[in-house]
């Protein structure tokens, strides 16, 4: 499938899951764009960055993987990343998929019939071998990982002990 203008799609997902919130004056509060062809490991992603204390954000779909998919996962994926805007720039929470994220979705996909939002999907990507190994410094839980990731906590002890916020005392460490 050839890769569809997307700010169509969220204006209308804005509209009917978002109260309009992403966007003010029907501008969106996040720019939402296709990748170019290097993004080949994830479907998509949102980023936020502060520049001159002005908070930026975008989505970003991969067209690599959703250009070969149907408009059902390319509108799940772009939903996905909307709720992680929404979380972000709407309720001002730092969290990933955590309580705020995981309530939103189950509010979306009770009321859509043409697609459901999941927290992680199986779209077909090629990945590279799982080669590190984190540790959470709190529980003591291992996780592997194809890189080393900085800054990344344990979900779990995040959930139990920070009401799903991250928190440096469920660090994920490396060898």
């Amino acid at each position: 499938m050839p890769v569809i203008p997307l700010l169509p799609l969220f204006h209308r997902f804005n509209s009917q899951y978002f109260e309009n919130s992403l966007a003010v004056n029907n501008q969106p509060l996040v720019k939402v764009r296709w990748s170019d062809n290097r993004l080949k490991t994830t479907a998509g992603f949102y980023k936020r960055k502060r520049i001159n204390g002005l908070v930026d954000s975008e989505i970003i779909l991969s067209k690599p993987i959703l250009s070969k998919l149907s408009i059902s996962e390319i509108n799940s994926t772009l939903c996905h990343e909307m709720i992680h805007a929404w979380v972000d720039r709407i309720l001002q929470k730092n969290e990933i998929h955590g309580p705020n994220f995981l309530e939103k979705m189950n509010e979306i996909n009770a009321k859509e019939m043409n697609f459901q939002i999941s927290v992680r999907h199986s779209f077909p990507i090629e990945r590279r071998e799982l080669k590190y190994i984190g540790k959470c410094q709190n529980c003591g839980e291992k996780f592997f990982y194809r890189k080393r990731i900085k800054n990344i906590a344990c979900k779990k002890c995040c959930v139990n002990f920070f009401n799903g916020s991250w928190n440096k005392n469920c660090l994920i460490l490396f060898d």
